[in-house]
């Protein structure tokens, strides 16, 4: 008996060890799909079932390419929560991001242009939205902003944030100078018409000039005639005396 017993402990044995066997090539085919790049996730069997972990090396070029993007990234509950932020947006809401992340967006912009952030908020969708805002340090931002995929569960935003402060202060010199040169149009505008006035004003001028030289013509013409009479009268007077 117990011969047979040490025999089915070797077979148990021989069958343990091409399980192993087995498994270790297993492993080992996933390792070098793992480091060659050729898998991004694995899924791991556990107690609440099957977990899908992501490997850092397909992950860590995504998470520096946000980090050292000359934009601000944002993810945003619906409320406006900040739910993520890399280190681009904190400098441009001028805060460490300690301080940023947790917090209402909201909190950064003017308070006229909330309204319009809440507009946008509650019409969000899978397409892009954009809106220009003022924030409290004086900044303007473009935001670019939409869901995040259906596919990933999540009733969350992505916000892409882009500093247009320079653009802002181009605009804002260029409706100076446009007003400058309405003002500018409207006063020769004004001086036109006043030479136009003036051009006028001095035609009927020159008319009232002209109709009195003519009277004045007509009333010289006149007193000859009497002149000429009263000499003729005159002389007339003297002969008979």
């Amino acid at each position: 008996m117990a011969k047979i017993s040490k025999t089915k402990t070797k077979e148990q044995l021989i069958i343990e060890n091409e399980e192993l066997q087995s498994r270790l090539v297993e492993t080992e085919e996933a390792l070098i799909a793992i480091r060659s790049g050729e898998v991004d996730a694995i899924v791991v069997p556990g107690k609440k079932g099957e977990q899908v972990y992501s490997i850092s090396s397909a992950e860590t070029p995504y998470r520096t390419f946000i980090e050292e993007m000359d934009e601000g990234a944002v993810t945003l509950s619906k409320e406006g929560l900040i739910i993520y932020c890399n280190q681009r947006f904190a400098e441009l809401v001028d805060e460490p991001i300690e301080r940023v992340i947790g917090t209402n967006f909201k909190r950064f912009i003017v308070p006229n242009d909330r309204a319009k952030f809440d507009k946008s908020l509650a019409q969000l969708s899978h397409n892009k939205n954009v809106l220009i805002i003022s924030l409290i340090n004086s900044l303007f931002l473009k935001l670019s902003f939409h869901l995040l995929p259906s596919y990933l569960q999540g009733d969350y935003c992505i916000l892409v944030a882009t500093d247009v402060s320079e653009m802002k202060k181009e605009e804002v010199k260029l409706l100076k100078l446009s007003g400058l040169l309405e003002k500018k149009l409207d006063l020769i505008q004004h001086l036109r018409m006043q030479l136009i006035d003036k051009k006028i004003d001095q035609k009927v001028e020159i008319n009232k000039l002209k109709l009195a030289n003519k009277k004045l013509i007509r009333d010289i013409t006149r007193h000859k005639v009497v002149e000429t009479e009263l000499r003729q009268k005159l002389k007339k007077m003297k002969a008979t005396t």
